[in-house]
């Protein structure tokens, strides 16, 4: 009976500790400083080496300009801990006050203690990070590697060089690390993505691409022909990157998995030309039949996607022709797929496409291969209309592959199905739950869904011009290109002026383009721009343009201007770094 009753007051003095702590971060973000320090206050009473208390503390009396009270309390620590953060701490509270030589003082013993002990440069360079002293924090690090060589500081002291804008000191020491320890190379690849995204001009990476040529040229070490060829994938540079992944595989012929993998970014980059030449690579150089038959999947979705009607019949041939090839098993799966697909939506035979999964699942394939035949057949009875047959595969699948970016996709078709059907409220209740998914694209595609049914729910309670447009969305799934261009005119003859008129020209400006008409689909982006300038799809409508002019029209001159609006007036949009990197290629920034 005592240990039940202890449990019980255990467990109430936790929630009430938790309600504590959660009310003094309220009071801190809300900048009640005040009633912040006395909660925080009481929390550090209780536990006294909780760091995280403390510093809030410190924080709420520096921000209340109670620099002694401050000062009073870090050196009773000190004296309690004898840690050389505090020291730090100390420093940072005479800043405030603008006493920079006291300041100073108390940095420069705080670096003097790392000389004497080495392990204080932890405690003490996150210290200096925090308060963003980062010459400091540098040089702890560097203080510390001076006694201990064996210490390794690289990364931190890399990101730190970017951070203070030295470039070529941070790619210098990333590189080496990187070399150094390969196991480290993914997360330095990160961090120089993102310093060749963020910055406002080419000069990092200019200096990254002549440090890794640099390195290729003076190093036999196919490591920097593979870093080389990263970077150049990170350009969008795919021609350049085959030509390192050449390099590398005449020096070391193993495997054609990472040249593959280049092809697969060209294709998604919409670089078709390369991307066949780096395919025809593949199929020259390989036995390997994953590798062929993957090689051959891509090359045929590729001729699937410029494919006029004339050409259907050639491409159905060349399908077969490889799967007599390559015969019918698990691994000749991805070849089976797109046969399933190709006789759907564009010969318009569901019935040979839904023989064709239900052969494939007869294979022993393994969860993966068996959710892609599923989505597929679930494609397939969406484009038939037979929405409950859709629904029930989908879910199967979210069933069987939880939480997976599979079971993912397959929601994110279940809630467009449910939108094609009619079922607004269900449909915008999934959009809303994937506008939080992990993967960027579905969680793009169930915002602009959202936002279409909750926009047009408002602008009309009966949703008739919603109807209307979601049977538009469903003829362009069933690639019935025509009828739906005509769905969509008619969408904007009976509800000119409505909140659908600025989504219905953004849907004709993407079926003329899919269908060729250039000019039409730029006649539809220029209504968005001249007439709902104001409205969430100008971004979509500037960029579409300048991609027409840039790689269907070829005149750069009149792209130039629509990425320049892009970058100047929406730094909020998903297309702006694109738009600013092919500004900068247009207008000759780039050190080809």
């Amino acid at each position: 009976m005592k240990k039940l009753l202890l449990h019980i007051a255990l467990f109430f003095s936790l929630i009430c500790f938790s309600q504590n702590e959660q009310l003094a971060q309220y009071y801190y973000d809300k900048g009640d400083f005040e009633k912040a320090k006395i909660s925080y206050e009481e929390l550090l009473a209780n536990i006294p080496q909780n760091t995280q208390y403390f510093l809030r503390t410190i924080d709420c009396f520096q921000q209340l300009q109670q620099f002694e009270l401050a000062e009073k309390a870090i050196q009773n620590r000190l004296t309690k801990y004898n840690q050389g953060s505090l020291l730090v701490e100390l420093g940072y509270n005479y800043q405030l006050q603008k006493n920079d030589v006291k300041a100073k003082g108390y940095y420069e013993q705080a670096i003097e203690r790392i000389r004497k002990n080495p392990n204080e440069v932890y405690g003490t360079a996150n210290s200096f990070e925090r308060k963003v002293q980062l010459e400091y924090a540098l040089k702890a690090y560097q203080t510390a590697t001076e006694i201990q060589p064996n210490y390794n500081f690289n990364y931190q002291q890399g990101l730190l060089y970017g951070q203070l804008g030295n470039f070529d000191k941070m790619i210098t020491t990333f590189l080496d690390e990187a070399y150094g320890n390969p196991q480290n190379s993914v997360v330095i690849q990160n961090q120089l993505s993102r310093f060749m995204t963020d910055e406002a001009d080419n000069s990092f990476s200019d200096a990254l691409r002549k440090a890794l040529i640099l390195k290729v040229q003076k190093s036999q070490d196919l490591f920097w022909n593979r870093y080389l060829s990263w970077f150049y994938a990170q350009q969008k540079e795919f021609s350049k990157a085959f030509i390192q992944e050449k390099a590398i595989y005449k020096r070391n012929p193993e495997s054609l998995g990472s040249i593959l993998n280049l092809a697969n970014l060209a294709i998604e980059e919409e670089d078709q030309e390369v991307a066949k030449e780096i395919l025809d690579f593949v199929i020259l150089n390989t036995k390997d039949l994953a590798l062929l038959i993957q090689a051959h999947s891509y090359l045929i979705d590729l001729k699937i996607s410029k494919a006029t009607e004339k050409d259907y019949t050639t491409i159905n041939t060349e399908i077969e022709a490889l799967l007599k090839e390559f015969e019918i098993s698990p691994f000749s799966l991805s070849l089976q797929l797109i046969q399933a697909h190709f006789v759907t939506f564009q010969l318009k035979k569901p019935e040979q496409g839904k023989e064709i999964i239900k052969r494939a699942l007869d294979l022993q394939l393994n969860t993966y291969e068996v959710a892609q035949a599923k989505m597929e057949l679930a494609d397939i009875f969406l484009f038939e209309e037979k929405f409950n047959q859709a629904l029930l595969y989908y879910s199967q699948i979210e069933m069987d592959l939880k939480n997976d970016a599979v079971a993912h996709e397959a929601s994110l078709k279940a809630a467009k199905t449910s939108y094609f059907k009619g079922d607004f409220p269900w449909a915008l209740k999934q959009f809303k739950e994937l506008k939080a998914a992990n993967t960027q694209l579905i969680a793009n595609d169930a915002l602009e869904y959202f936002l279409l049914i909750n926009d047009n729910t408002v602008a009309d309670s009966t949703q008739t011009a919603l109807k209307a447009f979601a049977k538009g969305d469903y003829l362009m799934y069933q690639n019935r290109n025509q009828e739906a261009i005509a769905q969509f005119q008619l969408v904007l003859k009976s509800f000119k002026g409505n909140e659908i008129e600025a989504v219905t020209e953004l849907r004709l400006g993407q079926l003329y383009e899919k269908t060729g008409e250039y000019n039409l689909a730029l006649s539809q982006y220029q209504n968005i721009t001249d007439h709902h300038s104001d409205g969430i799809y100008i971004d979509e409508a500037l960029f579409f343009s300048a991609e027409i002019y840039n790689k269907k029209l070829s005149d750069a001159e009149k792209a130039k201007p629509l990425y320049e609006k892009i970058i100047f007036n929406h730094q909020d949009s998903i297309y702006f770094v694109e738009a600013r990197k092919k500004f900068r290629e247009l207008r000759g920034d780039k050190n080809l």
